[in-house]
């Protein structure tokens, strides 16, 4: 088996594994709110702290301020 063929099957080994996971989330309610759950969760979590990321990486790439010159007069 070619290593290219091999990254293949392996890919839909996973795929199926998910869509099989999904499907029993999906069909049991206490799973299903278990789920939502964790979503708020690592939603709540990851999104502010990739913003703050995003923020510093601005302020960062943003360079320090220009003194100000002599008034013009």
């Amino acid at each position: 088996m070619t290593s290219a063929t091999s990254h293949t099957v392996a890919q839909v080994v996973l795929a199926s594994a998910g869509v099989a996971a999904a499907a029993v989330v999906i069909s049991r309610p206490e799973l299903r709110r278990l789920a939502g759950r964790l979503l708020r969760i690592w939603l709540g979590a990851s999104v502010p702290m990739y913003l703050l990321t995003e923020i510093g990486r601005a302020w960062v790439q943003s360079g320090p301020r220009a003194a100000p010159g002599p008034a013009a007069t």
